[in-house]
């Protein structure tokens, strides 16, 4: 298996891991099963960190879309089986593009999804065409598209009517760790130049410097993953800093387990009442050794500097 399979693979078992948790009831989302094969059971500190990662990316979405009232565009870069458009249509919460990015591997099996399953091909706009590898439409656009090649990423955009005046947000999840530092530079630096206003949203391991670090380090290696990124932003000063050396105005850094921590605490007590957890600190663990950063470019003053959990 090449390096590039191998984390293609990863989508798929990221879609496994919250089909199941969304079988046990996390949260909800009645399209991620759609585009899984199977729910194999996984222990209760994986469906708490997914939980944590979907509650506090979408949070922040959802905060962006308010703030903008909605005339925005959302880019998910290396979004795998991502179903945020459809849970954001399903809301009456869309913005005027929706736009989803990665390998054409795996935008072929997105369509064939797309295709087959009536729930999700309904929810796009009449004018819609779905390809082989690519759907073009009003509200939805699924490119296929290495992210290592920046001026094809921006070609494709082009041609599907990417608006860089209008804020914009891009969300990536487990992808630019996978990428060399100097490819996941030029998409921070793409992102901060070419939009006016901008939200960029980065969820991806961290403090990886210890035996713990390690020991996920080997189980991806052995998988096939090799965290070509993952020596550019070891801690979470240096995943601000990222930003700041891009040209981003603001950025911000927390780790999973303060993410954790920040989510209402009604929530913490119905996810825990769900399964049984022995070893908390395991999870505790696993949650200090994950991030989420962001960072904004609020030029024209729409607010988007108070963006926060």
């Amino acid at each position: 298996m090449s390096d590039d399979q191998a984390v293609r693979a990863t989508n798929d078992d990221a879609t496994m891991c919250k089909s199941f948790a969304v079988q046990l009831g996390y949260w909800k989302d009645r399209f991620v099963n759609l585009m899984s094969r199977n729910r194999s059971r996984k222990t209760p500190e994986i469906n708490r960190g997914y939980y944590a990662r979907v509650k506090a990316v979408g949070d922040l979405l959802r905060m962006f879309l308010k703030t903008t009232a909605n005339n925005c565009q959302v880019i998910s870069l290396g979004a795998g089986f991502d179903t945020n458009f459809w849970n954001l249509q399903e809301e009456d919460n869309l913005p005027l593009n929706y736009i989803e990015v990665d390998f054409a591997e795996v935008t072929a099996a997105k369509c064939a999804y797309i295709k087959a399953r009536k729930p999700l091909h309904q929810a796009l706009s009449k004018d819609s065409e779905i390809g082989n590898d690519a759907v073009r439409s009003k509200n939805y656009n699924l490119i296929p598209c290495d992210l290592r090649y920046i001026n094809i990423l921006e070609q494709r955009l082009n041609e599907i009517g990417i608006d860089y005046s209008l804020p914009t947000i891009c969300i990536t999840e487990c992808v630019l760790v996978y990428m060399a530092p100097d490819k996941s530079e030029e998409i921070i630096n793409w992102m901060g130049r070419r939009f006016l206003d901008a939200v960029f949203i980065n969820y991806e391991p961290v403090n990886l410097n210890d035996r713990f670090g390690e020991v996920m380090l080997q189980n991806l290696r052995a998988r096939g993953c090799e965290l070509k990124g993952v020596a550019a932003c070891p801690t979470l000063q240096s995943q601000t800093e990222r930003y700041y050396n891009a040209g981003w105005t603001y950025a911000y850094a927390l780790l999973m387990s303060e993410v954790y921590q920040l989510l209402p605490r009604e929530e913490i007590e119905r996810i825990e009442k769900i399964e049984f957890l022995d070893e908390t600190d395991l999870l505790v663990q696993l949650l200090k050794h994950y991030c989420l950063s962001w960072a904004i470019k609020d030029s024209t003053g729409l607010g988007l500097k108070e963006l926060r959990l």
